[in-house]
């Protein structure tokens, strides 16, 4: 061993070696700590920092960099649209153009004649423009040519279940309207109609409505072009508050140009104020009735607030004058049923003679609803797809199936009045019920004669409406089809026979529907083009349920109503409505009422939710998906091996299961030749009725676009609004 190597001690590095782990420890320990007091260091230089900065420097601040804040824009651009028989509302309406040109927004000026409700007021929900209507009132009370589709349109929208309260909600919208208040009955409606329609369909008002008055001496600002500017100042004065984003939308709380919202900051809002205000916009169409939410100064909405106010709270120092006034109400009751008594008993004494199906309160609520009334039990309405192809659009279901022409067909009915109170009815019930006959009659050809009138009238309302295409608006004035399924029960009327022979010489084809409850009159049913049978349900349990039925033995009429059916030779079909939870689970006892009729046709549509209504409990839960009504389709062609599924239309969540009958070699034949109709109608008439037809003698071949499983999925390739991209669909389940 080398000597030097005895002079070094090597147990200290020998103890570190042996210890090193602790030493390791220690150092990660130190480490740790150091690192947790530069955080805190750190945190507190911040805080000290943050006190020293505004916050609204803060808010600049990203990672130490200074950054442009993203600006919320509350308000893109305004709108300002015009309907003018003078020119006033359109001078006018470049003058607010001309003002609002300083804001630094777009403005749009557009004539109600060129606009397209249809396709465009819809966007206006989320375009956070906000809309000026500056709208006249013509002659009595009718809103000037250029504003006459806008505004019909804007009506049938607002009475129309399809659309909805919500329709609307999100667009914001003020109205200016022109009027003279020389002509008291009709001052300034179209303005207030304007004003109630938009409000009905969820729009949101941002501030009052204002009243241009064009007699100087009633005129609140003397002249209305003062009038107008006054309105103008508060527009501007209200579209600034909202670009800054201030102040909350007009709910239609408002009380004689007090706006609610804007008195009161959202932190000062009343508990539970949101909630009745929504409340108050969901029951609007309702509300409407009784007090219009904007300044007005008509009688009639001071009634509604005399009525408001009797209805709501009172003071018990004011009880006295409420029981004057009900005392005096009462007191006025008796004395007219005093005069009224002499007249009742003359009534009586007259009991031979029938009174009018269509009372003064029904002809008030149907005409609202856009019916035209006819004599005292009939009615036409424009059915939406008539609209629609005018337009070059999409036709209705009827067209997919059987050929219709839907622009030349003239929905009618010539009774009102039905037997059945389903809880599916679109009108909620306000037509007449009865099992029988008691009305006053009217005699057919003026029913035909005041139908076909009234259905052109409305039509000549599209003339030069935005996207009518001339040659079907040309068409459309010649009635080729004519849907006896408007409401009520047609089959009802004791001339059917006589008004469909009317038809048929008129060159009309006829479509008629029936509830099942009438089958001696199905029997002595004249031909028809096509003859419907509503089959809501198929037991007698759910029958009862769905359609609620007023006579007693309506089961076995219903059954007997199938087999009067069984024994026509023209085309005939069953028309069931899915109710989900309702009436789809039923698919055996169906195809037994199937074997029973032995129908033509089968259409399958999934139920329409009408909205709201005391009369029926429907919800759109009850709705089924279009998937679902495929599926119960499906599964039901597989219990009636004699019919198949043929077409489809998809926008109606409809489809059509047709006889093999109908299919040759392997194409459907489920459309209409109407020419030969007509041929052999005429023949029957005349051999007096020796001389018959069946259903095969004037069918036509149906086109590949209208098939289930097509790529169209039943809408018209030539139709400019419902052209889709192909794309396949998936059958396999069938």
């Amino acid at each position: 061993m080398d000597p030097a190597l005895d002079t070094w001690d090597f147990s200290p590095l020998i103890s570190l070696w042996i210890n090193r782990f602790y030493i390791y420890l220690g150092f990660a320990f130190g480490f740790s700590l150091w690192i947790c007091f530069q955080i805190v260091i750190r945190k507190q230089n911040k805080n000290s920092q943050d006190k020293t900065i505004p916050k609204a420097s803060q808010d600049l601040m990203t990672n130490g960099y200074i950054s442009r804040p993203k600006k919320e824009v509350f308000v893109s651009g305004v709108k300002i649209f015009y309907g003018s028989q003078t020119g006033t509302a359109k001078g006018f309406a470049t003058i607010l153009a001309e003002a609002l040109s300083s804001l630094d927004l777009p403005v749009a000026m557009i004539n109600l004649k060129d606009y397209d409700p249809d396709d465009h007021l819809v966007e206006e929900v989320t375009s956070k423009n906000v809309c000026a209507f500056l709208v006249a009132t013509y002659t009595d009370g009718q809103p000037p040519e250029s504003a006459e589709w806008f505004c019909k349109w804007l009506e049938e929208a607002a009475n129309d279940f399809r659309f909805g309260k919500t329709y609307l909600k999100g667009m914001r919208y003020a109205v200016f309207g022109l009027g003279n208040s020389v002509y008291v009955s009709h001052f300034n409606k179209v303005g207030k109609n304007v004003d109630k329609w938009l409000w009905m369909l969820g729009a949101h008002r941002v501030m009052t409505r204002g009243e241009g008055d064009g007699n100087v001496v009633k005129s609140k600002h003397g002249s209305i072009e003062a009038d107008f500017t006054a309105w103008k100042a508060k527009f501007i004065s209200r579209l600034l508050a909202l670009c800054k984003g201030e102040g909350k939308r007009c709910r239609g709380s408002c009380k004689k140009g007090k706006c609610e919202s804007s008195q009161r900051g959202s932190e000062a809002a009343e508990p539970g104020s949101h909630a009745r205000e929504e409340l108050h916009h969901r029951d609007a169409e309702l509300m409407f009735q009784e007090e219009e939410p904007f300044e007005s100064s008509s009688e009639e909405e001071s009634d509604a607030e005399d009525r408001q106010s009797r209805n709501s709270v009172v003071d018990v120092e004011d009880l006295g004058k409420i029981m004057d006034h009900v005392k005096k109400e009462k007191r006025e009751k008796e004395q007219h049923e005093g005069e009224t008594g002499v007249t009742r008993s003359l009534v009586k004494s007259e009991a031979s003679e029938r009174r009018a199906m269509i009372t003064p309160a029904l002809r008030e609520a149907l005409t609202k609803q856009g019916y035209q009334l006819i004599g005292s039990h009939s009615g036409v309405k424009l059915c939406r797809w008539t609209k629609s192809m005018l337009r070059g659009r999409g036709g209705c279901y009827k067209h997919t199936f059987y050929g219709i022409e839907s622009h030349r067909c003239m929905e009618t009915t010539p009774s009102l009045a039905c037997a059945n109170k389903c809880v599916f009815c679109w009108r909620h019930h306000t037509n007449p019920v009865g099992t029988e006959w008691r009305w006053k009659m009217d005699q057919p050809e003026m029913i035909l004669k005041e139908a076909i009138e009234n259905h052109q009238n409305m039509i000549k309302q599209f003339k030069g409406v935005p996207g009518v295409k001339e040659e079907r608006f040309e068409e459309g004035m010649t009635v080729k089809h004519c849907a006896l399924s408007l409401v009520g029960e047609p089959i009802m009327y004791p001339e059917i026979n006589k008004f469909l022979k009317l038809l048929h010489e008129c060159k009309i084809s006829s479509f008629l529907v029936t509830n099942a409850q009438f089958p001696a009159e199905i029997r002595d049913l004249k031909p028809v083009t096509q003859l419907y049978v509503s089959v809501d349900a198929s037991t007698k349990d759910s029958l009862k349920k769905i359609d609620r039925p007023l006579f007693k033995d309506f089961w076995q009429r219903f059954l007997d109503s199938l087999k009067a059916l069984a024994a026509k030779q023209q085309r005939t079909v069953y028309r069931l409505t899915l109710v989900k939870a309702w009436n789809v689970d039923e698919l055996q006892a169906y195809a037994e009422l199937v074997s029973l009729g032995n129908p033509d046709f089968i259409e399958v549509k999934g139920v329409t939710y009408c909205g709201e209504s005391s009369a029926s409990s429907l919800t759109m839960a009850n709705v089924p998906w279009h998937e679902e009504v495929v599926r119960f389709v499906c599964e039901l062609v597989d219990l009636i091996p004699d019919y198949e599924i043929a077409c489809e239309h998809e926008h109606s969540n409809c489809l059509l299961i047709a006889h093999k009958k109908f299919k040759i070699g392997r194409e459907w034949w489920t459309w209409i030749d109407y020419s030969r109709f007509q041929e052999l109608i005429q023949e029957y008439e005349d051999s007096g009725g020796s001389k018959t037809f069946s259903a095969k003698d004037y069918m036509a071949k149906t086109p590949h676009w209208a098939l289930f499983g097509a790529n169209e999925r039943g809408f018209d390739p030539k139709d400019t609004r419902y052209q889709r991209k192909n794309k396949s669909k998936d059958i396999s389940g069938c």
